[in-house]
Parts: structure tokens; sequence; C-alpha cells
């Protein structure tokens, strides 16, 4: 009888915020990044929309949006994101306008800020790669978030969770901080790198997008399956990619606390 490969141990929680080249959860990447396309497809609108995207992810959420037919305004924020070359560094470049199926204008501006976008002038929002838990006043940018959709518009968005940070603090002996979390309003975790992210649990997430007249339809995590477990399945089964990727979409509504993002939809009333 063959051996049977050891599951690789989980990984540190700081190698879990970012896929950089040459990772060694690269497999687990791969199965992450083909899940969220499979939930943005199965979540954006039927029929052509205009589509606001602030998730500043190098194009991923504003290209599969125009890929289906959606027009799409994307916004870099230079404070999120390397600052383009070239490129102002404040305000907003590019008019915003762009008819269903036209593509995508390209914006530079402040994605916290939506003031260059008229009232309801957007049937959905993306705030995908964890924008809001970048945003560390995310009261406000949820806030323009609601302002810019139209009445029964829907955004799609995705936060750090309180899993995450409370392993994180534990990871980094926060221990006092740690206690701390339980009652605390608002969460913020800093990353060895100095950085500072804004963590949620599900009842924190609700709370926020009620106070804005945004009703929440779903909250669940990105993945339930864990890294561990995706790098033990497609070690092992290469080709086993799609039918994982089809057991996460499948998968039963479960505890919304499990995994260390939280992606949630919401409409506005």
């Amino acid at each position: 009888m063959l051996p049977v490969p050891a599951r690789p141990p989980e990984p540190t929680i700081a190698s879990l915020r970012d896929s950089p080249e040459g990772d060694a959860l690269a497999r687990y990447w791969r199965f992450y990044w083909a899940v969220a396309d499979a939930q943005l497809a199965r979540w954006l609108p039927r029929r052509p929309s205009r589509v606001l995207d602030i998730s500043g992810d190098h194009g991923r959420c504003a290209e599969r949006a125009a890929e289906a037919g959606h027009s799409v305004v994307e916004v870099r924020d230079p404070l999120l994101a390397r600052r383009t070359a070239g490129a102002p560094a404040d305000g907003a470049s590019g008019d915003g306008r762009a008819g269903p199926g036209n593509g995508t204008v390209k914006i530079l501006g402040d994605s916290g800020s939506l003031a260059f976008l008229g009232d309801a002038s957007m049937d959905a929002v993306l705030a995908e790669n964890r924008v809001l838990s970048r945003h560390l006043a995310t009261e406000e940018t949820v806030a323009e978030i609601a302002r810019v959709l139209r009445p029964g518009g829907r955004v799609l968005l995705c936060v750090d969770s309180l899993t995450l940070g409370m392993a994180l603090l534990a990871e980094q002996s926060h221990w006092a901080h740690l206690s701390d979390v339980p009652s605390a309003e608002v969460v913020l975790v800093p990353w060895p790198d100095g950085t500072i992210t804004r963590c949620f649990g599900a009842d924190q997430l609700r709370e926020l997008l009620a106070e804005v007249g945004l009703e929440v339809c779903w909250i669940r995590p990105r993945t339930a399956l864990s890294p561990s477990t995706v790098e033990h399945v497609l070690s092992s089964s290469p080709d086993a990619l799609p039918r994982l990727v089809r057991t996460e979409l499948n998968a039963p509504a479960g505890d919304e606390s499990l995994g260390f993002h939280l992606l949630a939809s919401a409409k506005r009333l």
C-alpha cells in the first residue's frame, strides 16, 4: 500500500492576507480566486447594468463584470494601491460615464468618498478584495456606497473576519488586546508589516449595513474549506480544482463566523 501524503500544517495567519508569487499556499490561492470568480459570476445582475468597482484588485472584478456585458466604473485608490506613474494623486480622473455594455471606465480617486458619482447612479457595487477592512472609517465608505446605489441596487463586499483578527492577535501574543475583542465595537488589528486591518463579525457587519439603509441578503465565509485541506487535496489530485469549487459553492449555509474573510450581499431599500 502506498503511503498517504501527510496533510500540510495550517499556515501562519499572516500568510493568509495576500498571495505573493511563489507562496507556499499557491494551490490554495488558486482555489480561493476560482471560488471568488464563481461567486461573482453567480452574483452579477443577469441584465446589462451599471456596476461600480472599488475593489482595487488590479482589474479582476472589473474585468469579469465587463466580460459579462456590464458597464463598469472602476475606481483605483492611490492611498490603497501603488500609485500609477504620471496619474494625478488627488480628486478623480475620468467622468465615470458609460452606458450598458460599453466596457470599463477607469477612475483614479478616493474609493472611500465617491463624491464624483451622483446619487442613485449605480445598479451594483463591488467592494471586494477586503477594501472595506482597509478603509478603517468603514461607516463613511458604506454610506457612500448606499448613496450611489439606486433603490433595489446591490453591493457585494468582502471583509476580514473576527476569526482572522483574533487568530492574528494570538499569533503575535497580543493577549491583552485579544481579551478586549468580545466587547469592542471596532476591532483594528495590526499586521507584522505595520499595516492595520478592520475585522468584523457577522452581527457587526449587519448592523453597519443596516445603519445606511442596506438590507443584508446573506453573509457567508469566502471559503469554508481550510487552506490545509485544499492544499492536501490538490497536491494529490491537481485536477480536483473544479470539484472543490463546486463543493464550496454548493455547501449549505453554515456558521458565518467560519473563515478568515466574510463575503456579504446587501441591497438598498
